[in-house]
């Protein structure tokens, strides 16, 4: 359970021992940590701090697992002498340099990608809401709109070695959008591990981006009740219907992706709706499904009409109640592609910082974490890849009701996630 540490208390790099929750009051630049609170795991960092000839450093002792070290003498004549608690910049060694910029080098590079996946993705929600709203009164124009953005993402998924996950920042509003945005990025990527080719990804992303359209015939007052009549019920079901309607109108969707419409509340074990057959057994429509499944749990109109859950929980949720429902092997990526921690989940690390999960690592245990930081402001605080720092793990997941106001304000896990994707080009040779 992670707790707000105490008022830091001042000690002596000499009293410095495994263990010890240490802050060290230096900026960025000056250290060559990730981050400068964190608990001390090996002699190794020791040596580092010690290195930075500091006259003191800071420690918590209700977040250390060990007690300092006793204050030498040599210690006490020494922390006398010394005018400045922070040593200049020229009195690094080259090492130390080369480890700050590199540092430096990773952090604006890890910036650069999350600023060109949210420039991406308010572009395609523009596109995406305007289209949603469009396709029950203009359809072939919404149909046309809709065909550009799913093709154009078809061929960037298609044409890159690697596609990376990536959870937005503050995206406050209400719209069609969020849901189909994040039902089509995870849908895309899990196609994409899937091996479905080009044209496959396209009427996958049409699917997807659409799969609710239907709704805009449903009446406000059903689609958000938190309980239903049986005639309100067989109302809002039929939305797929209506979807599916909306999207042959528009004369842009092929038949694969006006049956993911149809569809996508249809169960590959046969369950769900509309009630009228069986799955068609397409496999897009079992990635949107599962899919879709997914975010639900994870928002605001979860299926259930309960509050939304983590995403941890809606992975288990899947991985436990419902895998019968759905192709296990699909469930089996998806768990590999979120991880056991996904996006949006907040978590304790073993070190004893607190952080937000914003992408999955190629290992499902050692994702990228944004470092809780009050100190920073969030756009700049630092972003951990656990796949590169081997001595740090995930101890925890942590739920937001059990920590401060102000340490949720700063993280944000909002209710509604939103997420989207980056991707690396496929290199000529």
């Amino acid at each position: 359970m992670w707790t707000r540490p105490e008022k830091p208390v001042a000690l002596h790099p000499s009293q410095l021992q495994i263990g010890i929750f240490v802050w060290l009051d230096l900026s960025w630049n000056e250290h060559p940590f990730f981050y400068n609170k964190f608990r001390i795991g090996t002699a190794e960092e020791i040596a580092k701090i010690k290195s930075l000839n500091l006259a003191e450093v800071f420690y918590f002792p209700n977040k250390s697992t060990s007690q300092p070290l006793p204050l030498a003498r040599q210690a006490t004549s020494n922390q006398t002498n010394v005018a400045s608690p922070k040593r200049e910049p020229d009195a690094r060694t080259a090492a130390e340099i080369e480890v700050v910029t590199a540092k430096d080098n990773l952090r604006l590079q890890q910036k650069d990608t999350a600023a060109r996946a949210d420039r991406a993705w308010e572009k395609a929600a523009r596109q995406t809401r305007e289209a949603l709203v469009g396709l029950s009164r203009t359809p072939k124009q919404a149909g046309e709109s809709l065909a550009e953005l799913s093709r154009s993402t078809a061929t960037l998924i298609s044409n890159s070695t690697e596609v990376l996950l990536h959870l937005l920042g503050d995206k406050g509003g209400e719209g069609p959008q969020f849901h189909a945005l994040n039902v089509m990025t995870l849908s895309m990527i899990l196609g994409k591990a899937s091996g479905l080719n080009e044209d496959e990804l396209a009427d996958l992303a049409m699917g997807s981006l659409a799969h609710d359209c239907g709704k805009a015939r449903v009446p406000q007052h059903i689609l958000y009740a938190k309980s239903r009549q049986k005639h309100e019920e067989d109302f809002y079901r039929a939305h797929c219907d209506y979807g599916a309607e909306f999207a042959a109108e528009s004369g842009a969707f092929s038949a694969t992706a006006i049956s993911v419409v149809r569809n996508h509340h249809k169960f590959p074990d046969g369950s769900g709706f509309p009630p009228a057959g069986k799955a068609d057994g397409s496999p897009l429509t079992a990635i949107v499904a599962l899919v879709n499944r997914y975010d639900r749990l994870c928002g605001p109109e979860a299926p259930e009409k309960t509050a939304a859950l983590m995403p941890t929980e809606a992975l288990a949720t899947i991985y436990t109640k419902d895998k019968g429902k759905f192709d296990a092997k699909l469930v089996g990526l998806l768990v590999r592609i979120l991880g056991v921690f996904p996006p949006g989940t907040l978590v304790q690390l073993s070190d004893g910082a607190l952080g937000l999960v914003v992408s999955p690592g190629k290992d499902s245990l050692r994702p990228k974490v944004l470092i809780y930081d009050p100190e920073l402001a969030k756009n700049d605080a630092p972003v951990v890849d656990l796949m590169s720092t081997p001595g740090i793990r995930i101890e925890e997941s942590i739920r937001p009701s059990t920590l401060p106001a102000d340490v949720v304000a700063w993280l944000n896990p909002r209710q509604r996630l939103s997420y989207f994707f980056s991707v690396e080009s496929i290199k000529s040779t």
